[in-house]
Protein backbone atom coordinates (compact mmCIF):
# COMPACT_ATOMS: atom_id res chain seq x y z
CA UNK A 1 0.00 0.00 0.00
CA UNK A 2 2.82 2.54 0.72
CA UNK A 3 3.90 2.08 -2.79
CA UNK A 4 0.87 2.76 -4.07
CA UNK A 5 0.71 6.10 -2.14
CA UNK A 6 4.28 6.93 -2.72
CA UNK A 7 3.38 7.04 -6.18
CA UNK A 8 0.93 8.88 -5.75
CA UNK A 9 2.59 11.77 -4.01
CA UNK A 10 4.49 12.00 -7.05
CA UNK A 11 1.88 12.25 -9.46
CA UNK A 12 -0.36 14.71 -7.19
CA UNK A 13 2.92 16.68 -6.59
CA UNK A 14 4.54 16.81 -10.42
CA UNK A 15 1.34 16.25 -12.24
CA UNK A 16 -2.02 18.07 -13.44
CA UNK A 17 -3.27 14.31 -13.46
CA UNK A 18 -6.24 12.91 -11.21
CA UNK A 19 -4.52 11.43 -8.83
CA UNK A 20 -6.39 9.97 -5.05
CA UNK A 21 -5.52 12.20 -2.35
CA UNK A 22 -3.14 10.69 0.41
CA UNK A 23 -1.57 12.24 3.84
CA UNK A 24 1.77 12.37 3.44
CA UNK A 25 3.75 11.00 5.93
CA UNK A 26 7.42 9.60 7.06
CA UNK A 27 6.42 6.40 5.32
CA UNK A 28 5.24 7.73 1.55
CA UNK A 29 7.46 10.28 1.45
CA UNK A 30 10.53 8.61 1.82
CA UNK A 31 10.79 7.21 -1.84
CA UNK A 32 8.57 10.11 -3.90
CA UNK A 33 11.94 11.40 -5.49
CA UNK A 34 12.67 7.63 -6.50
CA UNK A 35 8.67 7.63 -7.90
CA UNK A 36 9.15 10.89 -9.82
CA UNK A 37 10.22 9.44 -13.09
CA UNK A 38 7.59 7.41 -13.30
CA UNK A 39 5.73 10.69 -14.81
CA UNK A 40 8.63 10.71 -17.75
CA UNK A 41 7.19 7.63 -18.52
CA UNK A 42 3.77 8.91 -19.20
CA UNK A 43 4.83 11.66 -20.55
CA UNK A 44 6.45 9.42 -23.41
CA UNK A 45 3.46 7.21 -23.67
CA UNK A 46 1.94 10.80 -24.86
CA UNK A 47 4.16 11.40 -26.99
CA UNK A 48 3.88 7.99 -28.60
CA UNK A 49 0.00 8.55 -28.46
CA UNK A 50 0.28 11.55 -30.11
CA UNK A 51 2.36 10.68 -33.06
CA UNK A 52 -0.43 7.19 -33.42
CA UNK A 53 -2.92 9.34 -33.43
CA UNK A 54 -1.44 11.85 -36.41
CA UNK A 55 -0.73 8.87 -38.23
CA UNK A 56 -3.98 7.33 -37.86
CA UNK A 57 -5.98 10.50 -38.46
CA UNK A 58 -2.94 11.88 -40.89
CA UNK A 59 -2.67 15.38 -38.64
CA UNK A 60 -0.83 18.06 -40.83
CA UNK A 61 2.75 18.37 -39.29
CA UNK A 62 1.83 21.76 -37.42
CA UNK A 63 -0.57 20.28 -35.87
CA UNK A 64 1.45 16.86 -34.48
CA UNK A 65 4.42 19.11 -33.52
CA UNK A 66 1.33 21.41 -31.65
CA UNK A 67 0.40 18.54 -29.55
CA UNK A 68 3.49 17.38 -29.13
CA UNK A 69 4.58 20.97 -27.68
CA UNK A 70 1.71 21.24 -25.17
CA UNK A 71 1.50 17.65 -23.96
CA UNK A 72 4.52 18.48 -21.05
CA UNK A 73 3.10 21.35 -20.00
CA UNK A 74 -0.76 20.05 -20.13
CA UNK A 75 0.67 17.05 -18.16
CA UNK A 76 2.34 18.30 -15.26
CA UNK A 77 0.40 21.29 -15.17
CA UNK A 78 2.80 23.93 -15.85
CA UNK A 79 4.82 22.72 -12.50
CA UNK A 80 8.37 22.87 -14.21
CA UNK A 81 7.74 25.60 -16.40
CA UNK A 82 6.70 28.01 -13.67
CA UNK A 83 10.23 27.18 -11.93
CA UNK A 84 11.94 27.83 -15.29
CA UNK A 85 10.09 31.52 -15.39
CA UNK A 86 11.40 32.14 -11.88
CA UNK A 87 14.81 31.20 -12.35
CA UNK A 88 15.05 32.95 -15.45
CA UNK A 89 13.78 36.20 -14.02
CA UNK A 90 16.88 35.37 -11.16
CA UNK A 91 19.48 35.00 -12.99
CA UNK A 92 18.44 37.76 -15.33
CA UNK A 93 18.05 40.25 -12.27
CA UNK A 94 22.50 39.55 -11.69
CA UNK A 95 21.71 39.98 -8.07
CA UNK A 96 23.27 38.79 -5.44
CA UNK A 97 22.00 34.96 -4.48
CA UNK A 98 19.93 35.90 -1.34
CA UNK A 99 18.54 38.68 -3.85
CA UNK A 100 18.14 35.71 -6.12
CA UNK A 101 16.11 33.45 -3.67
CA UNK A 102 13.89 36.11 -2.72
CA UNK A 103 12.88 37.01 -6.66
CA UNK A 104 12.39 33.09 -6.65
CA UNK A 105 9.40 33.33 -4.09
CA UNK A 106 8.16 36.27 -6.30
CA UNK A 107 4.76 35.37 -7.48
CA UNK A 108 4.63 38.09 -10.47
CA UNK A 109 6.64 36.92 -13.50
CA UNK A 110 8.76 39.12 -14.64
CA UNK A 111 9.58 40.40 -18.84
CA UNK A 112 12.51 38.55 -18.81
CA UNK A 113 10.78 35.49 -18.18
CA UNK A 114 7.73 36.20 -20.21
CA UNK A 115 10.40 36.78 -23.39
CA UNK A 116 12.23 33.37 -21.84
CA UNK A 117 8.96 31.41 -21.96
CA UNK A 118 8.10 32.88 -25.89
CA UNK A 119 11.31 31.90 -26.61
CA UNK A 120 10.89 28.41 -25.47
CA UNK A 121 7.73 28.04 -27.18
CA UNK A 122 8.47 29.05 -30.45
CA UNK A 123 11.92 26.92 -30.52
CA UNK A 124 10.38 24.10 -28.86
CA UNK A 125 7.20 23.94 -31.03
CA UNK A 126 9.64 24.73 -34.34
CA UNK A 127 11.52 21.08 -32.93
CA UNK A 128 8.56 19.32 -32.41
CA UNK A 129 7.62 20.15 -36.08
CA UNK A 130 11.10 19.38 -37.64
CA UNK A 131 11.38 15.76 -35.29
CA UNK A 132 11.00 12.68 -37.42
CA UNK A 133 8.51 11.12 -35.62
CA UNK A 134 11.15 7.35 -36.54
CA UNK A 135 10.74 4.06 -33.32
CA UNK A 136 14.38 5.60 -32.36
CA UNK A 137 13.68 9.19 -31.89
CA UNK A 138 10.70 8.25 -30.06
CA UNK A 139 12.41 5.86 -27.70
CA UNK A 140 15.01 8.07 -27.24
CA UNK A 141 12.73 11.62 -26.17
CA UNK A 142 10.95 8.88 -24.42
CA UNK A 143 13.26 7.69 -22.42
CA UNK A 144 15.03 10.92 -22.21
CA UNK A 145 11.85 12.18 -20.13
CA UNK A 146 12.06 9.87 -17.51
CA UNK A 147 16.25 10.52 -17.15
CA UNK A 148 15.92 14.08 -16.95
CA UNK A 149 13.47 13.38 -14.15
CA UNK A 150 16.09 10.33 -12.39
CA UNK A 151 18.58 12.57 -12.56
CA UNK A 152 16.75 15.86 -11.04
CA UNK A 153 15.69 13.38 -8.32
CA UNK A 154 19.49 12.08 -7.53
CA UNK A 155 20.70 15.85 -7.65
CA UNK A 156 18.18 16.35 -4.62
CA UNK A 157 19.49 13.59 -2.78
CA UNK A 158 23.50 14.50 -3.24
CA UNK A 159 23.34 18.57 -3.01
CA UNK A 160 22.75 21.17 -0.25
CA UNK A 161 18.96 22.98 -0.53
CA UNK A 162 19.28 26.75 -0.53
CA UNK A 163 18.04 29.02 2.26
CA UNK A 164 14.05 29.34 1.98
CA UNK A 165 13.58 26.49 -0.41
CA UNK A 166 10.75 25.06 1.72
CA UNK A 167 9.14 22.07 -0.77
CA UNK A 168 12.67 21.50 -1.84
CA UNK A 169 13.59 20.81 1.40
CA UNK A 170 10.49 18.89 2.42
CA UNK A 171 11.42 16.18 0.06
CA UNK A 172 15.47 16.55 0.16
CA UNK A 173 14.65 15.99 4.16
CA UNK A 174 12.33 13.36 4.01
CA UNK A 175 14.20 11.23 1.91
CA UNK A 176 16.04 8.12 2.38
CA UNK A 177 19.17 10.19 0.47
CA UNK A 178 21.73 7.09 0.54
CA UNK A 179 19.11 4.66 -0.69
CA UNK A 180 17.08 6.87 -3.05
CA UNK A 181 20.10 8.18 -4.61
CA UNK A 182 21.15 4.83 -5.40
CA UNK A 183 18.59 3.88 -6.87
CA UNK A 184 18.05 6.83 -9.29
CA UNK A 185 21.55 6.94 -9.58
CA UNK A 186 21.03 3.13 -10.96
CA UNK A 187 18.12 4.26 -13.03
CA UNK A 188 19.70 7.11 -14.81
CA UNK A 189 22.93 4.66 -15.53
CA UNK A 190 20.50 2.17 -16.76
CA UNK A 191 18.11 4.83 -18.95
CA UNK A 192 21.56 7.12 -20.60
CA UNK A 193 22.72 3.01 -21.62
CA UNK A 194 19.38 2.10 -23.29
CA UNK A 195 19.38 5.68 -24.90
CA UNK A 196 22.62 4.48 -26.80
CA UNK A 197 21.56 0.74 -27.57
CA UNK A 198 18.50 2.03 -29.11
CA UNK A 199 19.19 5.24 -30.42
CA UNK A 200 22.62 5.22 -31.40
CA UNK A 201 24.49 8.50 -32.31
CA UNK A 202 21.13 10.12 -31.36
CA UNK A 203 20.95 8.33 -27.88
CA UNK A 204 24.66 9.14 -27.14
CA UNK A 205 24.14 13.19 -28.08
CA UNK A 206 20.90 13.27 -26.08
CA UNK A 207 23.18 11.66 -22.75
CA UNK A 208 25.69 14.21 -23.69
CA UNK A 209 22.91 17.04 -23.73
CA UNK A 210 21.52 16.14 -20.39
CA UNK A 211 25.29 15.37 -18.95
CA UNK A 212 25.96 19.25 -19.67
CA UNK A 213 22.80 20.74 -18.84
CA UNK A 214 23.26 18.73 -15.25
CA UNK A 215 27.18 19.99 -14.57
CA UNK A 216 25.21 23.87 -15.79
CA UNK A 217 22.46 23.14 -13.20
CA UNK A 218 25.38 22.18 -10.53
CA UNK A 219 26.75 25.61 -10.93
CA UNK A 220 24.37 27.56 -11.11
CA UNK A 221 22.39 26.51 -8.27
CA UNK A 222 25.73 26.18 -6.16
CA UNK A 223 27.40 29.73 -7.33
CA UNK A 224 24.41 31.85 -7.88
CA UNK A 225 21.44 30.56 -5.52
CA UNK A 226 23.25 28.77 -2.91
CA UNK A 227 22.30 25.30 -3.20
CA UNK A 228 19.22 23.53 -5.30
CA UNK A 229 15.43 24.29 -4.55
CA UNK A 230 12.12 23.42 -6.54
CA UNK A 231 12.26 26.35 -9.27
CA UNK A 232 15.84 25.17 -10.00
CA UNK A 233 14.94 21.55 -10.24
CA UNK A 234 12.08 22.93 -12.69
CA UNK A 235 14.36 24.70 -14.93
CA UNK A 236 16.80 22.31 -14.57
CA UNK A 237 14.56 19.97 -16.27
CA UNK A 238 12.95 21.92 -18.73
CA UNK A 239 16.07 22.99 -20.54
CA UNK A 240 17.72 19.33 -20.49
CA UNK A 241 14.71 18.16 -22.45
CA UNK A 242 14.59 21.28 -24.63
CA UNK A 243 18.72 20.34 -24.95
CA UNK A 244 18.00 16.68 -26.08
CA UNK A 245 15.69 17.31 -28.09
CA UNK A 246 17.79 19.85 -29.85
CA UNK A 247 20.31 17.09 -30.58
CA UNK A 248 18.16 14.52 -31.37
CA UNK A 249 16.89 16.47 -34.36
CA UNK A 250 20.18 17.66 -35.37
CA UNK A 251 21.40 14.29 -35.23
CA UNK A 252 18.77 13.33 -37.64
CA UNK A 253 19.17 16.25 -39.80
CA UNK A 254 23.04 15.63 -40.18
CA UNK A 255 22.16 12.26 -40.96
CA UNK A 256 19.51 12.77 -44.08
CA UNK A 257 21.98 15.96 -45.35
CA UNK A 258 25.29 12.65 -45.57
Amino acid sequence: MWILETVAVAFGMYSALPTPRVEWNEKNMRWALAAFPILGVVQGLGWWGVCALSATAALPELLRGALLCVWPALMTGGIHLDGYADVSDALASHAEPARKREILHDSHIGAFAAIRLCLYFVVYLGLCCAMATTEAALWCMGLGFVLSRALSGLLLTQLSVAEGSSLARLFADAADKRRAGLVLGGMSAGLAAAMICLCGAAGIAADCAALLVMWRYIRVARREFGGVSGDLAGWFLVKAEFWMLVVIVAVQYGESVV
